[in-house]
């Protein structure tokens, strides 16, 4: 192991590679990533970095999204197979459906999506901006919300506005918690304090003590204890490694991405040496998708 995490550091210094790692990442990717976040920090790194690589620990989305905000970087998924159920839950064929049935509503498209749906949409959001987003739209326009079913409902509810919402949802946050996890955790665990990714179902996020993204959550821990966390558990084993001695607990310890994992040291360092996966984006796709991108970026300074 010691080997293979000298290879990769020698590696991304012979090559100007940076490596990004989101927030779900396994703990040891996490460690070797030169930036960790969740996609709205990474997606504001990705737009800067100068190096010639980008390694993108993650999903098929997220690099896409870098890849189009930083063309002149050559960006590379470590697995070609990790993607994201919910960003597959909706096509640009059924948007552009969906869009025909509400002439002249705004679209607001969460960054879990494909580049092909971006492109089918006016902005773009992440769970950090989502509620600003939707508070920056005009109140006289309609506004349809893709994929995601809860981030969209919530970030609605604290923005006051109404929001139509497509029937998609991550798995892992829609069916992994529930009001009854909640009850039994603060039964068991008096005094806690419940975080919830706003990703989770509305019975779970009514419940919370605070609703945020997972950079949110990473501030939070850094400055309490005695926590309760409602998302992807290899966020909460990171925490438990970088704060041993906090008690941080998962609300579901079921609540695995098996898609976020699959990237291990090994295809870190494959990827690096052979440089593999590249991710493109057809170039008039990312056009139309790069304005959505910009949107977001520019509503969330």
């Amino acid at each position: 192991m010691n080997q293979i995490i000298e290879d990769i550091n020698r590696l991304r210094k012979e090559k100007n590679a940076i490596i990004l790692a989101h927030n779900y990442q396994a703990l040891e990717i996490q460690e070797i990533a030169d930036h960790r976040g969740d996609s709205l920090q990474l997606s504001v790194l990705a737009k800067s970095l100068k190096a010639e690589i980008i390694v993108f620990c993650g999903v098929r989305f997220m690099a896409e999204t870098a890849a189009m905000l930083n063309p002149e970087a050559r960006v590379l998924l470590p697995r070609a197979d990790a993607g994201c159920p919910m960003a597959d839950m909706i096509t640009a064929d059924q948007l552009r459906e969906f869009k025909a049935k509400y002439p002249g509503a705004v679209v607001v498209c969460y960054v879990n999506s494909t580049a092909e749906v971006k492109a089918e949409s006016d902005v773009c959001c992440t769970s950090s901006n989502a509620v600003k987003i939707i508070k920056a739209i005009p109140r006289d326009k309609e506004i349809l919300f893709v994929p995601d079913q809860n981030l969209g409902s919530w970030a609605a509810r604290q923005a006051g506005r109404e929001v139509i919402t497509w029937n998609g949802y991550c798995p892992v946050h829609h069916w992994q918690f529930t009001a009854e996890k909640v009850r039994q955790m603060r039964k068991s665990h008096p005094g806690y304090t419940l975080l919830a990714h706003p990703e989770c179902p509305a019975e779970v996020t009514d419940l919370a003590d605070l609703v945020m993204s997972t950079s949110g959550m990473m501030d939070y821990a850094e400055k309490h204890d005695k926590l309760i966390i409602a998302t992807e558990t290899a966020m909460i084993r990171y925490l438990n490694h970088k704060y041993p001695e906090k008690d941080i607990l998962p609300l579901a310890a079921t609540a695995i991405c098996q898609n976020m994992l699959k990237t291990s040291l090994h295809d870190l360092h494959n990827s690096l040496l052979n440089e593999v996966h590249h991710i493109t984006v057809p170039q008039e796709t990312a056009m139309r998708a790069i304005g959505c991108l910009d949107k977001m970026l520019e509503l969330s300074r």
